[in-house]
């Protein structure tokens, strides 16, 4: 059971704060949350669940913005972080964005959606399809008609009729023109490449997004080819569980709109679909560096997007960089960027240039990693293939379809 929920910005200052029983938590956990931040540095940011002296502490850290939830009783830790995460996944989709402007502009919204998500120190209602129901995300007429009529909720005045069903997470009698799902494999590959070039690490990150767009009450079945592949995975509430321990089948009544239908890992994956090899040599106060890129597996379909970024070590002055293919932006933090775009076929794309180091340093001692981007539209790399999508409780055959996207996530190659 959560007592407390605090939102933190990137200074310290408390943003918001719920108190969600009726013992109240002091908001002198934030500090010393931060005098621990403050003195113990990046690592205890990626803390999900700390020890304070009076209360056990629950953290996720989004773009600038920290949910810090306190407890003093026993409770499964996941559950706290995985509300904190659908907490702030709600707040993206309902501001169209998270930082602390944001929050601090749609306060009024922010305490409503945690009044219905959370009651009394328990996860209620997380569904954003029946959340919007409850409470309207914020746009410019309402923002106006606030100004004008002095009322700031966005609450409605009824109950929606799904929070007493057995399909908490889908409305009502809901009725479309034209039945249609839409089911996405959006995939991440994780890489890391060694100074020799061997691959270290290479595994995938999936979710599998589905755009439903059913009338009435719909049931439906997902199977994949290989499901064996799968590690790690996690469904949306929709999911029957039973059915996928015993025969690996999806099977579920899907909520109305976009939403994530599971999410999975794919380990120890053998081969990455471009290289990179970078070659640095440096003496007598320069180093020279040169870089290429190329496809080492051709997955039969167009890359494109690709990009190499690395942060110049500190001790260098300066940095004169050109490409045969593509451009180079190095900025004023030292950041440098190079972006290719989609991969040419009649030139292997090269960058080379000199930099130049600090007086009386003849070699560079910290070689840069760089992070590599790109982007396959309709490649699940992994190997996942869907099988079949079966409906039930539909008078008409709806239309379906089928993508697939893989782009990179944590590409790293080191020097």
């Amino acid at each position: 059971m959560l007592q407390c929920i605090f939102l933190l910005s990137d200074s310290g200052e408390v943003m918001l704060e719920k108190q969600l029983t009726g013992h109240r938590v002091d908001r002198s956990i934030c500090s010393w949350f931060w005098d621990q931040s403050i003195a113990q540095g990046d690592s205890f940011k990626h803390l999900p669940v700390i020890a304070s002296p009076t209360h056990y502490l629950f953290q996720v850290n989004r773009e600038g913005v920290t949910f810090l939830a306190c407890t003093q009783v026993e409770m499964p830790p996941l559950m706290a972080i995985e509300f904190l995460c659908r907490v702030a996944d709600v707040l993206t989709e309902y501001l169209g964005g998270l930082n602390e402007d944001v929050i601090k502009d749609n306060f009024v919204i922010v305490y409503e959606l945690l009044d219905e998500m959370i009651d009394n120190g328990f996860p209620l209602t997380t569904e954003p399809n029946i959340l919007r129901e409850m409470i309207a995300p914020p746009n410019i007429v309402s923002k106006v008609l606030s100004v004008v009529t002095g009322n700031t909720s966005n609450m409605s005045n009824t109950l929606p009729g799904a929070t007493g069903s057995c399909v908490p997470w889908r409305k009502t009698d809901l009725k479309h023109t034209s039945n249609e799902v839409y089911v996405d494999l959006v995939e991440e590959m994780d890489a890391t490449i060694n100074r020799d070039g061997i691959l270290v690490k290479c595994e995938i990150y999936g979710e599998v997004q589905v755009n439903s767009h059913l009338s009435g009450l719909p049931d439906l079945t997902l199977s994949f080819a290989n499901p064996s592949i799968l590690n790690d995975v996690r469904f949306h509430p929709c999911v029957r569980l039973r059915l996928w321990e015993s025969n690996q089948i999806l099977s579920f009544v899907p909520p109305d709109g976009q939403f994530k239908l599971m999410s999975y890992r794919i380990k120890k994956l053998k081969s990455t679909p471009i290289y990179v090899k970078p070659q640095i040599t440096s003496d007598s106060g320069t180093c020279r560096i040169s870089l290429l890129v190329g496809i080492r597996n051709d997955p039969g379909k167009a890359i494109e997007d690709i990009s190499v970024q690395f942060q110049l070590p500190p001790r260098v002055l300066s940095a004169d960089l050109t490409s045969n293919y593509g451009t180079v932006n190095i900025l004023s933090n030292k950041t440098c960027t190079w972006s290719i775009g989609r991969m040419p076929k009649d030139k292997t794309p090269s960058m080379t240039g000199m930099l130049v180091l600090e007086t009386g340093l003849e070699r560079l001692h910290v070689c840069p990693t760089f992070l590599v981007g790109f982007k396959i539209m309709g490649v699940a790399l992994s190997g996942l293939k869907i099988e079949k999508l079966d409906f039930k409780n539909l008078p008409t055959r709806p239309y379906k379809g089928f993508r697939a996207l893989t782009k990179a996530g944590e590409y790293e190659v080191r020097s």
